[in-house]
């Protein structure tokens, strides 16, 4: 068998970056250079080298073939997501019919067939496609959805073997709509993020040069390609910045996490990846009970470790570089950014090399509430996520809408040439976030010196007795309890017996004896009345049954809504 060589890091074709008026053009020059994709198995090693001039090849023929189906401008065809040749060719196809591709999950080990196939559902009655496009694994689940949406469902493999007659392709203009990109918690109301092949060009050229991305450069990923830190960030970005990629599949990096260490380390040229915080969190604790990680890995080649896509928490990035700094990792490597997929990926990103930086605030500030004297001062670490991207503006608002100035918390307002088009046939969405070219972003944060500092998500807060109480703050509490993990608490509030609103906790219980259950129970009971001040409901449930969206953050809203309803049973407590 021959062994396959990966593509390069550098070649002779001038770097160009992500300067082009269309994504067409882009894949068009990447095409021109030795560089392109690369898919590992679960062990990491080689087994599809996928040189950009390949993927435009197919992606033509595919063009072809999708024109030939009838499908013609601005018709949606929806693609499951999987990372692999086959999606990245159809995902470019699209494009150069200019049709709009709209990615969708995979499946996810939660909810099971049922619950997949609904939200598929859903999510294709939204973006109204022409055609699903799946792999041929999952064929019962997708065209299931298919069917019930009465879309035409064809897995990838048998759409390959349709005529590709070759006809003439439409010119795309730099305001066209380039794709659709939903959410990853889409599900009861998705909303289509429609974005064009201009914002598109502007936030990969914006987060390259803010990052500094070089000719050299080269990214590993096991980020998911339905999500936009994965589609945009370890994707798109590449094709129209000319870089080499290696690719673990997300289920991969699930079930063996350090197989991405493993990679980075094996390429020696990997310089780039990205990952949220649970990324970077079960790493660290997958590896503290080995000795060998000197022997094991070399991460001292990694320039820059993205950061993003869920609230940054700086002791997990600690743990991480304290179990990592013997492999050659940097603490400096680190490199928080914030944004959203209805500014296309990224709105601020840290200056490379600036690493972590936190500002310890108080917590009565965080919840706009007067302290109780009577009580010490609590503080949180909040991340700085960095300084705008060129051309994009950042204020922070108040209620009134008013400007607030520096280290005054509000809400997070973004202008600039990367934010949405709109969301799909929603104009009333839309009109709800986007007010003259601002967007409001839905979370809650603070500037200080030209830097961005997110405190949480502004649906996501508590409030309770006209005081706010922010669901991190007391998730984080708990999580120092020994025998937690980041993940395991969900926190929101419920109306009690008597007519009131209480904090509510749902906490992954491993803990099989009934009365240490309820030692459990009293402990977090206590550690949320030091916090909040107020008595709160917890229950105890089984390993994995809170739920996380398609993209792995915990999905608060979706675990109140299961627990209401009953579906999540909380566990025997001794009497």
């Amino acid at each position: 068998m021959t062994e396959l060589t990966p593509t390069p890091n550098d070649c002779a074709l001038p770097r160009v970056r992500a300067d082009f008026a269309t994504f067409n053009e882009a894949v068009d020059y990447a095409a021109r250079s030795e560089k392109g994709l690369n898919f590992h198995d679960m062990r990491g090693e080689l087994e599809r080298v996928y040189p950009y001039a390949e993927m435009r090849e197919d992606a033509i023929a595919m063009a072809h073939r999708l024109i030939d189906a009838g499908i013609g401008k601005a018709d949606r065809v929806a693609l499951i997501a999987e990372t692999g040749p086959e999606f990245a060719a159809l995902f470019c196809a699209c494009i150069y019919a200019g049709a709009w591709p709209v990615p969708l999950p995979l499946p996810t080990t939660f909810g099971g067939k049922e619950s997949y196939i609904d939200q598929h559902s859903v999510q294709l009655q939204s973006s109204d496609p022409k055609i699903l496009l799946y792999p041929p694994e999952i064929a019962d689940m997708a065209s299931a959805a298919a069917e019930r949406q009465g879309c035409e469902g064809i897995s990838w493999d048998v759409f390959a073997q349709r005529p590709a007659p070759e006809v003439e392709l439409p010119e795309a203009d730099p305001e066209d709509i380039c794709y659709l990109q939903y959410s990853s918690g889409s599900t009861r109301f998705p909303q289509g993020v429609a974005v064009t092949h201009k914002a598109l060009l502007h936030n990969l050229f914006g987060h390259a040069d803010s990052m500094d991305i070089g000719y050299n450069d080269r990214v590993a990923s096991w980020l998911p390609w339905y999500h936009d830190m994965g589609l945009v960030g370890c994707f798109l970005s590449l094709v129209a910045n000319q870089v080499s990629v290696d690719y673990l599949k997300t289920e991969h990096f699930a079930r063996r996490p350090l197989a991405w260490l493993d990679l980075i380390s094996r390429n020696k040229g990997t310089t780039l990846s990205y990952s949220p915080t649970f990324g970077y969190d079960i790493c660290a604790r997958r590896i503290s009970s080995q000795s060998n990680v000197a022997e094991r890995f070399d991460l001292s080649r990694w320039r820059l470790a993205g950061n993003g896509a869920d609230m940054i928490r700086p002791d997990v990035m600690q743990n991480f570089v304290n179990a990592f700094a013997p492999a050659g990792f940097k603490a400096s490597a680190f490199t928080p950014s914030y944004g959203l997929a209805e500014a296309t990926l990224a709105v601020t990103v840290m200056p490379p090399g600036e690493g972590i930086r936190v500002e310890l605030v108080e917590e009565e500030r965080l919840s706009g509430t007067k302290r109780d004297l009577s009580r010490p001062a609590r503080y949180r670490a909040i991340v700085n996520c960095g300084k705008p991207l060129p051309d994009m503006d950042v204020e922070i608002r108040g209620e009134d809408g008013e400007a607030k100035g520096d280290h005054q918390i509000g809400k997070v307002w973004c202008r600039g040439p990367s934010v949405m088009h709109s969301y799909f046939r929603n104009h009333e969405a839309t009109d709800e976030c986007l007010v003259d070219g601002w967007l409001d972003t839905g979370d809650m944060g603070y500037l200080g010196d030209g830097y961005l500092f997110i405190v949480g998500r502004a649906k996501d807060m508590i409030i309770i007795n006209g005081k706010n109480h922010w669901p991190q703050d007391i998730e984080w509490a708990v999580e120092q309890l020994p025998g937690f993990n980041h993940g395991d608490i969900a926190a929101f509030a419920v109306e009690t017996e008597n007519g009131e609103e209480a904090p509510a906790v749902l906490v992954h219980c491993r803990v099989s004896d009934p009365e240490e259950r309820l030692k459990l129970r009293d402990e977090i009971r206590d550690r949320v009345r030091a916090i909040t001040g107020m008595n709160c409901v917890v229950e105890l449930v089984p390993p994995r049954t809170l739920p996380r969206t398609s993209s792995g953050k915990l999905s608060r809203a979706k675990a109140k809504k299961l627990y209401l309803s009953g579906e999540i049973e909380p566990l025997e407590l001794a009497a």
